[in-house]
């Protein structure tokens, strides 16, 4: 019986360790997108977006990262993968067929912000996972960041 207590207790354990590093993930990302937001305020697009797109720069942090639609799904920075600058994504699905980039597109227009659940391919495990990106719509721009569950 008290097996099974120890086993029990350091599942609880183990699962509130998780939850807190996700939670700790999920306010890491917003914070990102709130330094990001105040840093185009305070110096304008084009250097923004410059240091948004630099994968050594101050908006990079290990697996998050900033990246920057238009309200159509093009992409105008991204902090992992500078090839995707300048595409349109706004008919990119993930493994299961779902438009995230539209529901990513639906949410900054239609709240200014929230998270939209997809999944994708975890470039350190290189495994599909389940992936959350907050977004924020600021002007005519909406600013990411996504975490792996």
């Amino acid at each position: 019986m008290k097996k099974i207590l120890a086993v029990f207790l350091t599942g609880i354990f183990l699962l509130g360790v998780t939850g807190a590093a996700l939670a700790s993930s999920a306010a890491e990302a917003t914070a990102l997108v709130d330094k990001a937001i105040a840093f185009y305020k305070a110096n304008g697009k084009d250097k923004a977006f410059a240091e948004f797109s630099n994968s050594k720069g101050q908006f990079v942090k290990g697996e998050l990262y900033i990246f920057i639609l238009d309200l159509n799904g093009v992409v105008l920075a991204h902090g992992a993968n500078e090839k995707l600058i300048n595409k349109d994504l706004s008919q990119l699905k993930d493994v299961d067929g779902k438009l995230f980039i539209q529901e990513t597109l639906q949410t900054a227009k239609s709240k200014g912000s929230g998270w939209v659940d997809y999944k994708w391919t975890n470039p350190t495990t290189k495994k599909v996972e389940g992936k959350s990106t907050y977004v924020k719509k600021v002007d005519e721009l909406i600013f990411c960041c996504g975490i792996y569950k």
